[in-house]
């Protein structure tokens, strides 16, 4: 056969299997099992070259079938896997999950003129194949690979068929008979409310906060369970920010310990000092919680005067820790600001409970409605923003259409 003839046969081949995609969907690392998802209009065809059952020379591909068998390379077997039909031309390599086999199926995959992608993008493709699936229903299925918690897949799971779903379903059955007002309004609730949902679904950044030695970093070795900050009685010896996660009930909680607030450590001649309390700051406009740690046993003095500048519009909890000392700190002196106010000894380990109730309840999920009309993409929050802001029962019934049908890029 020419040559010629031959590259051209090559070209058609690869060009049909590159209609088929897949990735890696199990995390990076090594692991007792990883999946690789083969999808696409050849998936079949390019399984059927790379994989071979045990129970017999050829293997029935039918939907809901799990089959037993060998990933080869020519005559050399890379791995022994079992092979999950989940639909026409759909399917799951469940291998081990050493990354270099992985790594080997993806390098095989991707020579049979696959394309690799991203679980995120393949599962949007996956999803966009459905029919009668909205956009928030594959939005849903990948933002659920990401939550923190059981109750943030919960609440992204109930916007798909209730929630944020049938409220927009609803506005737009009864767009002309509602009035743009009550849409602006349910809008602007449903952003607000996505603000605490975030926090379930995303995880809460907490910066611990306070003046150099006011237990900090034993309260963060407290929460966290083990020793992850040096903690000592001298002045200034966290330089550096160490973090810890822990959970408290429906929020994960990452708290991120710093070096201590302190304008007479910042001065130009102390270079060091000076990036500590840089970084402080702004790991402290980055949080979504803060913990102002205050050492009850000291005088108000203290407390850093340019702080309440850095903490507007922020989730604060004042924490008077070392209340097992004498107390020496007047909280009426405290402005309103900091007001919501909690007395423990992360030393002796009392009163943590309560602080971290108090936590609960300022960030606003103690009492949040798993049900809740809640957004939880920017897409899907730019759309609820502009909605808020139209003037026209035409340009809110085209939002509102995007919301539920716009289609997602990969």
């Amino acid at each position: 056969m020419p040559l010629l003839l031959k590259r051209g046969i090559l070209f058609l081949i690869l060009e049909w299997f590159m209609n088929t995609f897949a990735a890696v969907m199990t995390g990076k690392g090594t692991g007792a099992i990883s999946t690789v998802q083969v999808f696409g209009d050849s998936a079949e065809a390019v399984i059927k070259k790379i994989f071979t059952p045990a129970a017999a020379k050829t293997a029935e591909f039918k939907t809901g079938e799990i089959l037993l068998g060998k990933i080869l390379d020519g005559d050399q077997t890379i791995d022994q896997v079992t092979l999950g039909c989940e639909g026409q031309n759909n399917f799951a390599i469940h291998c081990h999950g050493n990354p270099l086999i992985v790594a080997e199926i993806m390098k095989m995959l991707q020579r049979c003129g696959v394309t690799l992608l991203t679980a995120e993008q393949l599962l949007t493709k996956i999803f966009s194949s459905q029919k009668a699936v909205n956009t928030i229903a594959i939005e849903a299925g990948l933002a659920r690979l990401k939550a923190k918690t059981i109750e943030g897949t919960k609440i992204i799971a109930n916007q798909i068929d209730a929630g944020l779903s049938a409220t927009a379903e609803e506005w737009l059955k009864n767009i002309n008979e509602t009035s743009l007002n009550q849409i602006s309004t349910e809008a602007g609730r449903i952003l607000e409310n996505s603000r605490t949902a975030k926090l379930i679904i995303d995880g809460c950044t907490a910066a611990l906060i306070g003046p150099p030695n006011s237990g900090k970093s034993t309260l963060l070795n407290c929460l966290a369970g083990r020793q992850k900050a040096i903690v000592t009685d001298i002045k200034g010896t966290t330089r550096d920010w160490v973090e810890a996660l822990c959970r408290i009930e429906s929020l994960s909680l990452r708290l991120i310990d710093t070096a201590g607030l302190d304008e007479e450590l910042n001065t130009p001649e102390n270079v060091i000092e000076q990036v500590a309390q840089k970084k402080s700051i702004e790991i402290l406009q980055q949080a979504d919680l803060i913990l102002l740690v205050l050492d009850n046993s000291q005088t108000n003095d203290r407390l850093d005067k340019g702080f309440l500048e850095k903490i507007d519009g922020k989730h604060v909890l004042t924490v008077l820790n070392k209340c097992d000392l004498p107390a020496g700190f007047d909280t009426k002196k405290l402005p309103e600001a900091l007001s919501s106010q909690v007395r423990i000894s992360a030393k002796e380990t009392t009163g943590i409970e309560n602080m971290l109730e108090n936590v609960r309840q300022i960030c606003g999920v103690a009492d949040f409605d798993l049900k809740t009309a809640v957004c939880f993409t920017q897409r899907q929050n730019n759309l609820l923003q502009q909605l808020i802001h139209t003037k026209s029962t035409q340009l809110a019934a085209s939002i509102i259409t995007e919301l539920l049908n716009a289609a997602l890029r990969v």
